[in-house]
């Protein structure tokens, strides 16, 4: 659904000579849709003169440099750091002037995904009307006693260090968000003023029309002040953003380990099918039979680790962000709601469950792959692997286990547990992550000739050389450069046999894509998904060149060392022989 906002804003000097509030709203440029909209509302306070120029260069720096945060920063820091910056700009101009030249209230309004934030100081309010009912977000920071209530206790530019109140929330089609300053609350009391709302808010009432005669109103009321009202009403949202997902994965329990029988939100367990001490898998049904469904959670051992929670709602957020492109029909369906309609009351994933097997299981049980189905995976494989490189996911982990050959004949990739999309959490970045056997030699620190040197981080051509493996692997049961234990270190000492020798039912033409594909030099390999897709499609009708074998000199640069030690050795032998046995 499309992020759909009807915003409207009124602001009148009123009765006053000159109108010190200021408000402004800003959509974000095509590309930032991610950090979505702002909205905010300052009123200014006179004491120097220059309240107006307070609150208008508050609010404008505020909309204008939120969209140069980075989209990484949660919106309560991007906030916080402009609000702080802005701060003390103006509490140093007001420390040399007096008496102080001008301070301001601000409150500030993100929607942003699926989820909103306020950001608030002094007394204009933010209100939330939703269902029927009125919701003030804010709590003024003034005196409380009528006769000195516009004597703010806090203000932008009145110290050295501001502070702001925040409040995160998530958003709803049909929520309405209304920003005042005091000039057009102060004049009612708390339950009148939510009366007025609801009054002149209706469902179906444009925002500016609701702006107006809410202005209008408090100015009939008697209001001595400037009015200023800033009305937004949701009709429509964009995805959940990885900070939405974040904050559930946060704030919501992680299920303890579940029993066959268990349920959990109407989900029935009937197998668990995998437990590697991080995550759990279980098979699932919905109450009263139905399709099954694979609930993927963390285990209750890593309930309290916020890095593991951060990964499986980075997990959760990229599977839903791939559902609407080209690379859907090769990866799982992620359900975003249960089948009951009713939200999670814990953390986990609920995919699709599919039928058919993983390659990793035809291999265990002795299935013998032709050439044929070899290709058909390379190809299919190669076409998911181009869709996500184009999407700038990596996926680390590709191998028999996660490549899954469903009965509707369409395989598809599993486990985008450790896929690197740039929006990952640091700590999943520098992980060495992936199955050792199946890692290409830059992340050990062998750069294919002979030398080794820093570790390389993984980048696509990482995805084409686990794929290279996988291929050599379901050719010939063997793997190219051998089985590489955990928390051992790959060695590739040596060039892969062509897989014919193994398997004499191996075309040639193939030998040379499969040993490309995993060639101990990097500059020797596919550098994208589409240049192995098209060696495979053109096939034996234009074959690649046969790949030249790795000198002995690259393979062991200490080769040479071990020659003259052996040739050495053979001498002193002779000599020794010589000197001892022979005549004199």
């Amino acid at each position: 659904m499309a992020f759909e906002l009807d915003i409207g804003f009124v602001s009148l000097a009123g009765r006053k000579g000159i109108n010190e509030d200021f408000c402004a709203a800003m959509l974000p440029q095509p590309g930032e849709e991610d950090m979505g909209s702002i909205v905010a509302i300052a009123d200014g306070v006179s004491t120097g003169g220059m309240g107006r120029e307070a609150a208008q260069t508050t609010v404008t720096s505020l909309v204008r440099d939120y969209y140069g945060t980075p989209q990484t920063w949660d919106t309560t820091v991007a906030l916080d750091r402009i609000i702080t910056a802005q701060n003390t700009w103006l509490a140093g101009i007001n420390q040399r002037r007096q008496p102080i030249v001008g301070l301001t209230t601000l409150t500030a309004l993100v929607l942003r995904g699926q989820s909103y934030t306020v950001a608030h100081v002094g007394d204009s309010r933010a209100y939330l009307l939703r269902g029927g009912k009125t919701q003030q977000l804010t709590h003024d920071h003034a005196v409380n006693n009528h006769d000195f209530r516009h004597q703010l206790l806090r203000a932008v530019g009145a110290e050295d260090h501001v502070v702001v109140d925040y409040m995160q929330g998530e958003l709803q089609v049909g929520d309405v968000f209304a920003l005042f300053t005091d000039g057009v609350h102060g004049e009612l009391r708390d339950e009148a003023f939510h009366q007025r709302l609801q009054e002149f808010i209706p469902a179906g009432v444009s925002a500016q029309v609701a702006c107006q005669k809410l202005v209008d109103a408090a100015l009939a009321g008697g209001s001595t002040d400037n009015v200023t009202a800033v009305v937004v009403r949701v009709q429509g949202l964009l995805d959940a953003t990885l900070h939405d997902v974040n904050r559930a994965a946060q704030n919501l329990p992680i299920p303890p380990r579940l029993k066959v029988g268990e349920a959990i939100d109407g989900l029935s367990v009937t197998q668990l099918v995998a437990d590697n001490g991080i995550n759990l898998l279980y098979r699932v049904q919905a109450a009263g039979g139905g399709p099954f469904y694979a609930l993927k959670t963390l285990h209750p051992a890593r309930a309290h680790d916020e890095e593991e929670r951060a990964m499986l709602a980075h997990e959760a957020w990229l599977a839903r962000s791939m559902q609407s492109g080209a690379v859907a029909d090769y990866l799982v369906r992620l359900h975003e709601a249960l089948p009951s309609g009713q939200g999670p009351s814990a953390f986990y994933l609920l995919y699709d469950w599919l039928g058919g097997e993983t390659l990793q299981q035809q291999l265990e049980r002795k299935h013998r792959f032709g050439v044929s189905q070899v290709l058909a995976v390379a190809t299919q494989t190669a076409k998911a692997l181009g869709r996500l490189h184009r999407q700038c996911v990596i996926h680390r982990d590709i191998k028999p286990a996660n490549l899954h050959q469903g009965d509707d004949g369409v395989l598809r990739v599993l486990d985008l547990g450790v896929a690197l999309s740039g929006r990952e959490p640091e700590a999943m970045r520098q992980l060495h992550a992936g199955t050792p056997s199946f890692i290409n030699p830059e992340q050990w620190g062998f750069n294919g000739q002979g030398a080794e040197g820093p570790k390389e981080l993984p980048d696509t051509q990482s995805d084409l050389f686990a794929l290279g493996v996988t291929l050599y692997q379901l050719l010939t049961g063997r793997l190219p450069y051998g089985e590489v234990l955990p928390y051992q270190v790959g060695r590739y000492y040596r060039d892969p046999v062509a897989p014919s020798r193994i398997n004499p039912e191996v075309p040639i033409w193939l030998d040379h894509i499969v040993l490309k594909a995993v060639a101990r030099d990097k500059r020797k390999r596919f550098e994208t998904a589409e240049e192995l897709l098209l060696a495979l499609e053109r096939g034996a009708s234009r074959p690649l060149t046969a790949p030249q074998a790795t000198p002995l000199i690259l393979r062991d640069p200490t080769a040479i060392w071990k020659i003259a030690l052996v040739v050495s050795g053979l001498f002193n032998l002779l000599l020794v022989y010589w000197l001892l046995f022979l005549p004199k």
